[in-house]
């Protein structure tokens, strides 16, 4: 990635002492708790985080929703998540109230770590205070870039490589890839009999294509995923007509709590993406519980998937099928073990440390 201009390698060694306390804020969106109830990416990433930052020592601050839990100190612009509060229209007034809150506190933190996006950037500019944004969504927007062009200076993580190929010259500090607690999901070694498809039923996560894939295979499949209201005419005119199959059952979203049970018991999980997916946090979630993936080559996949160890990387739908029939090859322990060495909370936060500890030493400097 020889392009990606500024890139630092997190890996680089003697950048943060590890006995230096620092006073984090993590500013979360609001749209969900921390972590969400039921689905919710970079809620759940924020919430990993901040309590191994916490364990770990450090003195944190979670801005995000009242109904949040967590052992930082949490301030609460809004007393519960926002797509769960029926008597909430202007979802943006919200953040605008956090974003006055944590400028008021600024000069309590040694850095403040922002998920929201460019939406501080304005404010971020004019304090002295260290800022670090990740970016979480999709930057192949062509809105976004007379927006980023402006606000070029501002310290940003991908979550991926591959994220960052539509703007490459931004102030990019590092790649973290997402991590989870170690003991969040327990590994199952014995596979289950059906394929499973976790997550958002929308054109990009081309749900379509799983229930094909599992029956043409003839094998069962379990759908545990959310619609979205911008998606319910999708949902409606496309994918409901195909649940009405017997190999096929919608579970609806799921909680936290069914999570794992869902992914652990599955033979497979099918990924078939077709979007540049920033990063996939599902994908790591099944290999924590030994089950192997089946994705379609977009986005962060060739970054988080190794292929013929956590699963198979495929080209398209006879590809997928393929794919399917060869998971019996594989190790659900090496699975596990991925998850292992590569995907951890403690592994990211290190990770994130050393970026908070390079701007600070840079603002000192």
């Amino acid at each position: 990635m020889s392009a990606l201009k500024g890139k630092i390698s997190v890996d680089d060694e003697g950048l943060y002492g590890g006995d230096r306390t620092m006073r984090i804020a993590q500013v979360a969106p609001l749209y969900e708790s921390v972590p969400p109830k039921y689905y919710g990416g970079t809620e759940r990433v924020v919430s990993y985080l901040t309590e191994e930052l916490v364990r770990q020592g450090h003195e944190v601050t979670l801005f995000a929703s009242g109904d949040s839990i967590t052992n930082a100190r949490l301030i609460a612009p809004c007393r519960r998540s926002l797509r769960l509060d029926k008597h909430c229209t202007d979802q943006l007034a919200h953040h605008i109230l956090m974003l006055e809150q944590v400028f008021q506190r600024a000069d309590e933190f040694d850095i403040i770590h922002f998920h929201i996006d460019y939406l501080h950037f304005p404010l971020s500019r004019r304090y002295k205070v260290p800022v670090v944004t990740t970016l979480h969504g999709r930057l192949d927007i062509p809105d976004l870039v007379p927006l980023y062009e402006e606000f070029s200076d501002m310290p940003v993580v991908s979550i991926s490589n591959s994220q960052r190929e539509p703007l490459p010259w931004l102030n990019w500090q590092g790649t973290v890839y997402h991590g989870l607690p170690e003991d969040l999901y327990s590994f199952q070694e014995n596979p289950g009999e059906y394929l499973a498809f976790l997550g958002r039923i929308s054109p990009e996560k081309r749900v379509d294509r799983a229930i094909r894939i599992a029956k043409e295979v003839n094998m069962k499949i379990k759908i545990a995923a959310k619609v979205d209201a911008v998606d319910r005419g999708y949902f409606e005119d496309v994918i409901e007509p195909m649940l009405d199959d017997p190999l096929v059952e919608y579970l609806g979203e799921i909680g936290e709590g069914e999570k794992e049970e869902f992914l652990r018991n599955a033979y497979a999980l099918l990924f078939p993406i077709d979007w540049p997916e920033p990063f996939g946090l599902v994908m790591i979630e099944a290999m924590a519980c030994g089950t192997p993936i089946i994705a379609y080559r977009k986005g962060s996949v060739s970054e988080v998937m190794e292929e013929g160890r956590t699963g198979f990387i495929v080209e398209g739908f006879e590809d997928a099928v393929h794919a399917v029939k060869r998971v019996h090859t594989l190790s659900r322990k090496r699975c596990r073990e991925v998850f292992e060495e590569r995907f951890t909370a403690s592994r990211m936060a290190k990770d994130y440390l050393k970026i908070y500890d390079r701007l600070l030493k840079h603002r000192e400097g």
